[in-house]
């Protein structure tokens, strides 16, 4: 008997990623979707195999493609698991949701989770602990001010289950892939805090910033301290905090390479990328406009928020 429990997962080329995703939920869960974005590998045919549902989306963020997918797809279940191609439930965490299933949970209307990092098939520890990815639809939505790393909201209680999520992306065995990848992520962000900046993205919408609060309040506390911080320091304060406070030094030569490229190597090329997008902004060879552009975002700015100017950009 399946849980009555809907699954969205999100993919794009994740041909070696989605066999296990798939093996933790299928059997499971009862109404399974995957979202494409055009992938030119066997993503599909593997999702074929285990004679799962697919639709195809047109890529441009993490959050556009959850809000299209949550709103466009007719999910059979109230309740929505919301993953990434690389992400494996563990059976605790099933047995826990089947539990919640079970009882009456009106009055909460989305679960955090314990979330495992894997970096080169070992885990590694300083990350963000726990994430909301198990949502009540009729309460949830995504926080679309974030230009990279989706985030969903609801709008209601929240609960904290043991069970954990695993991220283990086999993709990034290939460090070359993982430095592309990041070397866009870099782009993404560095744009992303201009926006903010100019006040062309709003800040996180419908997440307080509180430094004792839920998993979400207490990163959007601490993004406001980061963006408040100096360039160029920030990427060494923040190794110090992964690697150090967070302990990513028991990890071994694994956690040192780790924490080298995602806390310093990579936060190091955003603001690189921050200085110089603003050399081409202050020498009018870029414009805001093409900013956001290049973000994928529909816009229109009253002139009360930016002074004389009017931006528009492209649908996504």
């Amino acid at each position: 008997m399946t849980t009555p429990l809907s699954v969205l997962i999100m993919t794009m080329n994740e041909e070696r990623n989605i066999g296990a995703c798939l093996d933790s939920v299928v059997g499971w869960a009862s109404d399974i979707v995957v979202v494409d974005s055009g992938s030119i590998d066997r993503t599909m045919a593997i999702c074929a195999e285990r004679g799962v549902q697919t639709r195809f989306h047109e890529y441009v963020d993490h959050p556009s493609q959850m809000r299209w997918s949550m709103a466009s797809i007719p999910w059979k279940h109230e309740w929505l698991l919301v993953l990434d191609a690389d992400r494996v439930v563990t059976p605790a965490l099933r047995h826990e949701i089947d539990d919640m299933l079970s009882r009456d949970t009106g009055g909460i209307d989305g679960f955090y989770n314990p979330h495992l990092q894997y970096f080169r098939q070992r885990p590694v520890r300083g990350l963000k602990a726990n994430y909301l990815q198990l949502v009540r639809r009729a309460r949830a939505r995504v926080d679309e001010s974030e230009l990279v790393d989706g985030r969903l909201i609801v709008d209601g209680p929240t609960a904290t289950l043991r069970g954990a999520i695993i991220e283990s992306n086999q993709n990034e065995l290939d460090l070359d892939f993982w430095i592309d990848k990041h070397q866009k992520y870099a782009r993404r962000i560095a744009i992303e805090e201009i926006l903010r900046a100019e006040k062309l993205l709003s800040r996180s919408e419908g997440v307080r910033p509180r430094l004792l609060g839920n998993p979400d309040e207490r990163m959007v506390w601490l993004k406001h301290v980061w963006f408040k911080m100096p360039l160029y320091v920030r990427p060494v304060l923040f190794f110090f905090y992964r690697y150090v406070l967070r302990l990513g030094f028991l990890d071994g030569w694994n956690g040192l390479v780790f924490h080298s490229f995602q806390a310093f190597w990579f936060r190091l090329l955003v603001d690189v990328n921050i200085v110089e997008y603003r050399r081409k902004l202050a020498e009018h060879t870029l414009s805001l406009e093409q900013l956001l552009e290049a973000a994928g975002r529909t816009s229109r700015v009253r002139p009360a928020d930016t002074g004389d100017r009017v931006l528009e950009c492209p649908k996504s």
